[in-house]
């Protein structure tokens, strides 16, 4: 069922195909129905037309034959009764499946009139059961004949139609006569009218799903080829074009898809051509700035080595001048860096590694900086070993932008660092208590050179590409790298990454969200199936 459903919402051919067919049933159906109806009653209509007349001329004739006879006993009444109705049994051209001359109803008692009292007379499998009283009612009650379709199969199966009228029999009264008609012509047919509608239908339903079927394809195989075209120039290959045949909509279809397609690899060729210019550029300056760098770093050391002799101010201008080139050769590779993330040319070197030990690494670098801002960095851990396929520099780069960031804005507050693991994961937390982040700052956190606060000045030194690399570091791993935060309560970073290296992660051990809240949680994930949130 689920298989059928999938085609069904999948193909708009089935679809087409299968919603004519079924309008083209309904309506064969209700067509067939309402023509058959009105053959059956034209057929019957015409059916009594012609039992009335001819039964109007057999009780003619009955009633001459009475008229004209000359009996006066009781039992020459009833031959003469038994004698007509067998005479009228196979009269007129539209021969009676039977005759039954009955006494009238409500006729007067027979010792007080002096009349003679003659049995009921009925055809061979008739008797008087046969005639419905409504009818004979009707016909007693009036001059007219009056007829009725009854219940009363014959060999056939089918019903009978019986029409009566009263006669007047020498010294036995009013009678009522009463001609049975068969229907089994008319069921015969119908029921060959109805065979061949039911056949006929069938084979236009069939006909008409075909012609939906040929239709559909016609007008869906163009979609289907624009869809795939579209997938594959989705997929990189932008040379992909639609095939253009005649002049109808469909081909303008495909020749302004074609024409919108040139646009847009026009477009994209450009844009990546100036971003290879710009990361060929990036590089290069990088490249290019490092010799007067490590010359004026080389000035700037001596300076700064021999800055006691100097006057207050000058000392002072020294160390400045050395902590920006620090600075600035820590931008210098975080550029570099970068610009390698952006040509794909940054490769992953996994080995296995235990991940506590990279956090005690990191936590250790960091204790100076701690120490200095006025913050204590504590680790909660598992007892046995979290074993996971990592490039252990990257790892460990990223966990110190994280750690460094959490020392940085932290407040002079406790930094907690987690590690989780499970089967499939390893799963490490940062969680300071500063000054937090609004939740509609939570997706642009790992943006390059991105501040919550403009006018806060990065007194760590911090490049403003260390999250941006920990998300491409991430990235490569195929790991998560999610953050939640708060104003006044601090971030939680997460760092996910797979314990094999290649495989999909599907859940982290590690919650972002803290015990006991409810809020954003920004997910920047390294491969499809998760999300910004």
């Amino acid at each position: 069922m689920g298989r059928l459903l999938a085609r069904w919402r999948a193909s708009l051919q089935l679809r087409v195909v299968v919603l004519t067919t079924m309008l083209g049933l309904a309506v064969v159906v209700g067509v067939g129905s309402f023509l058959l109806d009105g053959i059956a009653d034209g057929l019957v209509a015409e059916r009594q037309r012609v039992a009335l007349a001819d039964a109007a001329r057999s009780a003619q004739t009955a009633q001459q034959q009475f008229d004209a006879a000359t009996t006066t006993s009781s039992a020459e009444v009833e031959q003469l009764a038994g004698d007509v109705v067998s005479s009228l049994e196979g009269a007129g051209p539209d021969r009676v499946r039977g005759v039954v001359l009955l006494r009238a109803t409500g006729a007067p008692d027979t010792a007080a009139s002096g009349q003679v009292v003659v049995r009921d007379v009925a055809s061979e499998g008739l008797d008087a059961a046969d005639v419905p009283m409504a009818l004979r009612r009707a016909v007693v009650a009036s001059d007219v004949q009056q007829l009725q379709i009854v219940d009363l199969p014959d060999a056939s199966g089918a019903p009978s139609l019986v029409v009566g009228s009263t006669v007047t029999l020498p010294r036995a009264g009013e009678y009522e006569l009463y001609f049975v008609y068969s229907l089994a012509s008319e069921e015969q047919t119908v029921s060959l009218v109805r065979t061949t509608f039911v056949g006929g239908g069938i084979a236009l339903v069939l006909l008409v799903g075909a012609v939906a079927w040929v239709v559909a394809r016609t007008v869906v195989e163009p979609v289907r080829e624009a869809a795939g075209t579209a997938e594959r120039l989705t997929g990189g290959h932008l040379d992909e074009r639609m095939r253009v045949r005649g002049t109808d909509d469909l081909a303008r279809l495909a020749r302004a898809f074609n024409e919108m397609a040139a646009g847009m690899q026009q477009h994209i060729e450009q844009l990546e051509e100036l971003s290879r210019l710009q990361r060929r550029f990036v590089s290069d300056v990088s490249h290019e700035l490092r010799t007067p760098l490590t010359t004026i770093r080389m000035a700037g050391e001596v300076l700064h080595d021999a800055r006691e002799g100097f006057d207050p101010a000058s000392a002072r201008s020294a160390e400045l001048l050395l902590t920006q080139l620090e600075r600035f050769d820590t931008l210098l590779s975080d550029l570099l860096e970068i610009s390698r993330f952006d040509a794909g040319a940054a490769a992953l070197e996994p080995d296995a590694q235990d991940v506590r030990v990279l956090v005690h690494h990191v936590v250790e670098f960091t204790t100076t900086l701690a120490d200095r801002r006025g913050s204590t960095v504590s680790v909660g851990e598992p007892a046995g070993p979290c074993t996971a396929e990592v490039d252990a520099r990257r790892i460990e780069r990223v966990l110190r932008n994280l750690v460094g960031n959490a020392i940085e804005h932290g407040e002079a507050r406790p930094i907690e660092v987690t590690v989780a693991c499970d089967e499939h994961a390893v799963a490490v937390g940062v969680r300071d208590h500063g000054v937090g982040l609004q939740p509609q700052q939570l997706p642009r956190v790992f943006d390059r050179f991105w501040r919550a606060d403009p006018a806060r000045a990065r007194t760590t030194g911090g490049s403003g590409l260390g999250l941006a690399i920990a998300l491409e570091d991430t990235r490569l791993h195929g790991g998560w790298l999610e953050v939640w935060g708060r104003p006044g309560q601090g971030c939680h970073f997460v760092l996910t990454v797979p314990r094999v290296a290649g495989r999909s992660l599907r859940s982290s051990p590690l919650p972002v969200v803290p015990l006991g809240w409810r809020e954003p949680v920004a997910a920047l994930p390294a491969g499809p199936g998760r999300g910004t949130s």
